[in-house]
């Protein structure tokens, strides 16, 4: 087996740095509910999913249990936003809260510097369970009274498109092209 020189490894070794992605900012997202970019978001939580799992101890095998997968679970998203005069949110729980349950699809948008997304997650069939209105203080005269909205929902994707994405742009990073340059 050939031994490389000391410089080649090196090369790229800095080669391998240059290529490094950065991480995203969290702050930059948008959240579609049917189309409708409702915008204004402060916070999104309870993007996650867990897969459950059974267990099954086999007679005679005493170094470790069996685990089944056996389904997912998803969290329930919370959305968070200042609170303004459009009254969507509300009326999507009100509505709920009085029988009238309207399942709607959604999607959570990720974007990077520039604002164009660079992943997405669809999220289906949910509906909000619960509304928060703000902590109104006369003492803080400077933050922004904040609404949250609670929804449950039949489960969390990622599109085959926000995936190819990613890979896209994991190749034109390795290419060069970060995407600020001018054309």
């Amino acid at each position: 087996m050939p031994i490389l020189p000391i410089n080649a490894v090196f090369s790229a070794g800095a080669t391998l740095r240059g290529s490094r992605r950065e991480p995203y900012m969290n702050y930059n997202f948008l959240v579609e509910i049917e189309g409708l970019l409702t915008g204004g978001f402060t916070e999104v939580s309870g993007l996650e999913s867990q897969l459950q799992t059974e267990e099954y101890q086999e007679g005679g095998v005493n170094e470790y249990t069996h685990h089944f997968p056996t389904r997912i679970q998803y969290s329930n998203l919370v959305l968070s936003r200042g609170l303004s005069d459009s009254n969507a949110l509300w009326n999507w729980y009100d509505d709920a809260a009085h029988g009238q349950v309207r399942r709607k699809n959604g999607t959570i948008m990720l974007l990077d510097r520039q604002l164009l997304p660079v992943m997405w997650w669809n999220f289906k069939d949910a509906y909000p369970i619960r509304w928060t209105g703000p902590q109104l203080s006369a003492i803080d005269g400077s933050s922004y009274a904040i609404e949250r909205l609670e929804l449950v929902h039949h489960g969390i994707t990622k599109p085959a498109a926000s995936k190819a994405l990613s890979v896209a742009r994991t190749i034109a990073g390795a290419a060069g092209f970060t995407g600020t340059q001018q054309i």
